[in-house]
């Protein structure tokens, strides 16, 4: 019997995080501008003879079993459900799924693991779709079916890959793959740490506040909102010319910008870590995902930097090494 397979890699967003959230895209639109690493969301399927979902969630230590026509949110799996339930699925199955990064992580772990269910239901069922159906089946059920309140960047980057400038529109978004020269994507990987704070947070929370603040016209988010946008644009043309240095300058004046959205969004820890990178020779860096913990993203000089990673170390940081790739969702089959 086939095994199905889908791997989906988690992303890093260096600005533009939040004008992705409605309603601001459809208002002024949006654009966010982010890359894929070698971390991934990973889940394989095999097909039942009997009515049963059997899910075994290594990131939860869960093991549920289903009938899968009663499949009700109570928010245990809601996320491998919702999948489900899109699919109609013709008979039942055994799920097995687990990420390299924690739930909270701000690599956007959740909507990564659903574009990779997303992408093992597709090859088990023989359904070929789109990359952009793919993203907007992942976007609708987590925000509109599940009601999980966050913004449309990650399903994009997760089913995509790579280096992309990502615009939301008021009725549709488009992908942008940049051409960036090898010898510039190499030294920006070798400039950049990637530090796990020791904390996760629930993104959503954080997500719904900024959201509120920005329906009610409070300027300070709305000004901050409009800046991270411009600044999308300035980094990606940092970028595209080589110009490192200043693309890690906008990564910190990005981070200032940032912290205007939420009070939650930084901590003591958080901005404890981002300092004490700051004094040893960090040039700029920012807080990964909606904020309030997860990874610290931190542009360094390489002169710099295995000395910045020692002292995050001894702050009680925790570097993780990491690498670009350039490949998005991808699925496959293998015989048991």
């Amino acid at each position: 019997m086939k095994i199905f397979r889908a791997k989906a890699p988690l992303r890093l967003s260096f600005c533009g995080g939040g004008t992705d959230v409605s309603p601001y895209p459809e208002e002024k639109g949006g654009v966010v501008l982010s890359t894929t690493v070698d971390k991934y969301a990973y889940a394989s399927l095999q097909p039942r003879a009997d009515d049963r979902l059997r899910i075994r969630s290594l990131d939860y230590d869960i093991v549920a079993n289903y009938h899968r026509s009663e499949l009700e949110y109570d928010g245990e799996l809601d996320l491998v459900k919702a999948v489900a339930r899109h699919f109609d699925m013709p008979s039942g199955a055994d799920l097995f799924i687990h990420s390299d990064a924690p739930p909270g992580s701000g690599l956007g772990s959740s909507s990564t693991m659903c574009v990779a269910l997303v992408g093992v239901f597709m090859e088990w069922l023989n359904r070929p779709l789109t990359h952009y159906e793919i993203a907007e089946i992942t976007y609708r059920i987590e925000r509109e079916e599940l009601q999980i309140a966050g913004g449309k960047q990650d399903q994009y980057a997760a089913t995509f890959g790579g280096f992309n400038y990502i615009e939301f529109l008021k009725d549709a978004t488009v992908v942008n793959p940049l051409r960036i020269r090898p010898d510039i994507r190499n030294e920006l990987e070798y400039a950049l740490i990637l530090c796990y704070t020791g904390q996760t947070r629930l993104s959503a929370n954080i997500v719904a506040s900024q959201t509120r603040s920005f329906v009610e016209g409070k300027k300070p988010v709305v000004a901050a909102l409009d800046r991270m946008k411009d600044l999308a644009q300035e980094m990606k043309t940092a970028l595209l010319l080589g110009d490192l240095p200043a693309f890690g300058k906008l990564l910190h004046v990005a981070w200032t910008e940032k912290k205007h959205l939420d009070p939650k969004i930084s901590s003591g820890r958080i901005d404890k870590l981002y300092q004490v990178a700051r004094r040893h020779g960090a040039v700029g860096g920012k807080i990964l995902g909606a904020g309030g913990g997860g990874y610290l993203l931190l542009y360094v000089p390489f002169r710099k930097k295995h000395h910045v990673a020692r002292v995050l170390t001894e702050a009680g940081g925790e570097p993780v090494p990491f690498s670009f790739t350039e490949s998005g969702l991808v699925s496959w089959s293998v015989e048991d």
